[in-house]
């Protein structure tokens, strides 16, 4: 057996956690590998709605079991708050006994989010568009080996390391801020957390994993923001702290890379952004605008309004290549229903040269995106179940993509409701 990944192929919010959600029944684990509370994975069934940020998009179905991997960085604050709304909402995780936390997890800290802010104001106009979660910091602090880790939590000594890191924090802010905003509440909220979070399995996910695939069970590897966010490959330094790739799912989750299945990449028939950075196919007038509204393209976590635009082929053939995708699922398709034309961004004119590819200083020089006119459809695709009911136009311009792109799409989404999906192959 081998771990099939699931993951975004453009800046993030492309309706990954719908689609885990979709394809959950079919798997008997899903593991987070990498990113944190920023992530916002939404996903409507039943009348209902729920915003995920820590945990796995599998949790609704009672057979399959959940891990939040070692890649990921848990806020034990977020994590207790939607541990509580699910449980009012009637998922009580703790008693369905479905969620498994990785011992090698690394955790944020009330003064990570308090650095975050710091550096985030400093920086001013030239700003990252952090989510002001703590996570840079938190990965900041794994990757210089200051970090704490979920595993810690039950060890004699938790505090005093607490303390010790804690101490590390107040002391830098001290020094280049000048100060350090109060975060008595919050610490206490969290040592509140810690102890919510102790009653769940925590686990050497590495072993669990491989052993799962031992068994011949069947793992679904769920990533967090997109492949244009990556640490290494994205619009540096315009990105988030960990690997989005398919990379970040073999150390998120500590399986060899022979052991990677089927790569899903979800890409939205339009592309959006969040936070500053590159964006070569922005719309920022009012067609970017109705983009927004039509597509209600606002945070799910944060409430940030998105940057709106035209697909970017360029884009995604790198994010693609990078991922090893064998099967792509477009998303909101519905949302561009109605227009006349729309487009897609087949080249960029870069220098003065034409090229198809994303150049390395994407952030300091804007390539003029190439675009390509294209038919709209008219119809309301939001209820259609048969692939017989696709409209022609709408058909025509999955065919351009997938001789685009040259990866055949398997699923197209025609709403936010787990139903309002079509397996196209």
């Amino acid at each position: 057996m081998a771990v099939d990944v699931l993951l975004g192929l453009q800046w993030g919010d492309e309706g990954k956690g719908k689609i885990v959600d979709v394809l959950s029944a079919g798997y008997d684990l899903i593991a987070r590998f990498q990113g944190g509370p920023n992530a916002g994975h939404t996903l409507e069934f039943d009348g209902k709605k729920f915003v995920l940020n820590t945990i796995p998009s599998g949790i609704f179905f009672a057979n399959t079991m959940n891990l939040i991997g070692n890649g990921v960085v848990i806020d034990p604050i977020t994590l207790k708050k939607e541990l509580d709304k699910l449980k009012d909402a009637g998922h009580d995780l703790l008693a369905k006994g479905n969620l498994m936390i990785a011992k090698k997890a690394h955790l944020i800290l009330p003064t990570h989010q308090l650095l975050d802010a710091a550096n985030e104001k400093k920086m001013g106009d030239g700003k990252i568009g952090s989510t002001l979660k703590g996570i840079g910091p938190t990965y900041m602090d794994k990757t210089g080996r200051n970090g704490l880790r979920i595993g810690d939590i039950t060890l004699p000594d938790f505090k005093e390391r607490y303390d010790k890191l804690v101490h590390k924090h107040t002391s830098m802010l001290e020094a280049l801020y000048g100060d350090v905003v109060d975060f008595t509440e919050r610490e206490q909220a969290f040592f509140e957390a810690i102890e919510i979070i102790k009653q769940f399995p925590l686990v050497d996910s590495e072993h669990l994993v491989n052993d799962y695939l031992k068994q011949g069970k069947k793992v679904l590897a769920e990533g967090a923001q997109g492949a244009m966010l990556d640490i290494d490959f994205g619009s540096y330094p315009f990105v988030t702290s960990s690997n989005t790739t398919t990379a970040g799912a073999c150390t998120g989750l500590g399986i060899a890379p022979s052991k990677i299945g089927d790569v899903i990449g979800i890409f939205k028939a339009y592309c959006t952004r969040v936070g500053g950075g590159p964006f070569p196919t922005e719309l920022d007038n009012e067609l970017g605008e109705e983009l927004r509204q039509l597509g209600h393209e606002f945070g799910a976590t944060t409430g940030r309004p998105r940057r709106t635009g035209w697909i970017d082929l360029p884009a995604l053939k790198y994010a693609i290549m990078l991922n090893g995708v064998t099967q792509l699922v477009m998303t909101k398709a519905d949302v561009l229903s109605g227009f006349e034309k729309i487009y897609a961004c087949t080249h960029y004119n870069y220098n003065g040269e034409t090229i198809d590819y994303m150049p390395y200083d994407i952030c300091t020089i804007k390539p003029e995106p190439m675009l390509q006119e294209i038919d709209g459809w008219h119809e309301d695709i939001t209820g259609i179940k048969e692939l017989s009911e696709i409209p022609a136009r709408l058909q025509s311009y999955m065919n351009f993509l997938e001789e685009q792109l040259g990866v055949p799409v398997k699923y197209l989404s025609v709403g936010p409701d787990r139903v309002q999906t079509l397996e196209m192959h």
